[in-house]
């Protein structure tokens, strides 16, 4: 099922469209890998172990390569072995299809 979300590309939203809910949100959260949370029907968020910061430091970069190019940025915590994503869609104060896209695509790394 991520496939789907991994092959799309983000697309630019409109300031006060309505953030996802109900069996939508159920929907795209359900096609995400293991480990990816909504937290308050707000954000999503997921930490990534690794075994040293130079490691953390690299999927960091990529992460952040992706969200270049899609033109869509999450906010990343990264620490000695771990990285922590929170992604939302800032324009509508919420979750948008364009938020599940870009967490199957970090997973994918």
């Amino acid at each position: 099922m991520t496939e789907n979300l991994n092959q799309k590309k983000c697309k630019p939203c409109e300031t006060g469209a309505a953030p996802l809910a109900g069996s939508e949100l159920e929907n795209l959260i359900n096609q995400l890998p293991d480990g990816w949370q909504v937290v308050d029907r707000h954000h999503l968020k997921k930490e990534f172990g690794f075994d040293d910061f130079r490691q953390a430091l690299d999927f960091t970069n990529r992460v952040g390569e992706i969200a270049e190019e899609e033109g869509h940025h999450p906010t990343i915590c990264l620490t000695w072995g771990k990285v922590e994503i929170s992604i939302w869609t800032h324009k509508v104060n919420g979750l948008t299809e364009n938020d599940f896209i870009l967490a199957a695509k970090a997973d994918q790394l």
